[in-house]
């Protein structure tokens, strides 16, 4: 009995013994991944930077004039608009007639020119006849030869009187051509300051155009700024309604504005219904393409004015990481300083982890994502 007791009760014994080290052992082989997860504070994405060529710009505000604008004036005085053939906004064509004075004087004058002509022509005619017979009867005492002199010398003051009123005619026939107003080129009327029935002086304006119809944007940039620019790069502005309008570069100002510090970049712009003289608007000059390293802005974290991002080790812990950021496009910014180029880092969550935190990865399709997910 005794015997039987002593076994029984050295079985618990060793029962008792065993089952803390089977459970302890069933808890060391659990799986390392199964403890990350149960510590880990947050599922998130994760994503590497890309390396792309972006285009490096000048951004710019600056007003839109017009390319050139002539002016057309009188050429004459003392003569009456009678007549107007186009007004601001009109199209017009090189040459076309914008404007009438009157021409009732000067055509009387220039039928005066056209009769002293007729009369410089009868003289000359007469003139020539005279010295033509003084000339064949030399020799036979018809003539003196003072006589002979003054036929000839009559001849060439015939011929020089016919000279002056041809003179005269072609100058009043000009005088006619100056009562026909017309543009100097093709293009736009921008204004008009002629008025139906006023009396023009010499110089007076009556009309502006803008050539061609061209406008340019002129940028104002600092000077360190300036000397980026060359011609021909491409440029584009944003008109108030959202319409975007590409431009070129022509020329950069030689000179900087010694009060503003500011130079002029000028760009040609096309014809635009939208774009009108006067306009200030914000554009962008293309210097170039430059290498950038870029990060989705998802992963960027504010946090006391700078820019943070977290990066995952071989563990799946995070480390907060200062960058320095620079152009932004696409929904991507660019890292100047602060991260390498085969980190890996936190695609989104990032605002609700702290340095050290573990976090699980999302198990993401690749292909779908547009992203190098981890």
């Amino acid at each position: 009995m005794n015997t039987r007791f002593s076994k029984l009760l050295m079985l618990i014994v060793l029962i008792s013994l065993f089952i803390p080290s089977f459970v302890l052992a069933e808890a060391n082989t659990k799986p390392a991944e199964q403890i990350r997860k149960a510590s880990a504070v947050l599922t998130v994405t994760t994503v590497t930077p890309k390396r792309e060529q972006w285009s490096l710009s000048q951004f710019a505000n600056g007003g839109l004039y017009a390319w050139q604008e002539a002016i057309i004036a009188a050429e004459t005085s003392g003569l009456r608009i009678t007549r107007l053939f186009a007004d601001v906004g009109d199209e017009v064509k090189r040459g076309e007639k914008l404007a009438q004075l009157s021409q009732d004087l000067v055509k009387a004058d220039l039928a005066q020119k056209e009769a002293l002509v007729a009369q410089a022509k009868a003289e000359l005619a007469e003139a020539e006849a005279n010295a033509k017979r003084a000339i064949e009867a030399k020799g036979s005492n018809a003539f003196s030869e003072q006589q002979t002199t003054q036929y000839l010398i009559a001849r060439d003051k015939a011929k020089a009187g016919l000279a002056a009123a041809e003179a005269q005619l072609k100058s009043q026939q000009i005088h006619l051509q100056q009562t026909n107003i017309v543009a100097v080129d093709d293009g736009v009327i921008s204004s008009r300051s002629a008025t139906l029935g006023a009396v023009v002086q010499t110089g007076s304006e009556l009309f502006r155009l803008v050539r061609q119809n061209r406008l340019e944007w002129r940028a104002e940039l600092m000077a360190e700024q300036l000397v980026q620019i060359r011609p021909g790069q491409k440029a584009y502005i944003n008109l108030n309604n959202g319409e975007l309008i590409n431009g070129t570069v022509r020329v950069r100002s030689p000179t900087i504005d010694p009060d503003s510090r500011k130079g002029l970049v000028y760009v040609d712009l096309p014809t635009s219904e939208s774009a009108r003289p006067g306009m200030f608007v914000r554009g962008e000059i293309q210097l170039g393409e430059k290498e950038a390293l870029t990060v989705p802005e998802s992963a960027l974290v504010m946090r006391d004015g700078y820019s943070y991002v977290f990066e995952l080790d071989a563990n799946h812990r995070v480390s907060q990481r200062k960058v320095v950021t620079g152009r932004r496009a696409n929904r991507r910014v660019e890292i100047l300083e602060g991260l390498d180029a085969d980190a890996i880092i936190v695609a989104t969550g990032g605002a609700f982890l702290n340095s050290g935190d573990t976090v699980i990865i999302a198990e993401i399709n690749k292909q779908n994502s547009g992203e190098n997910l981890q």
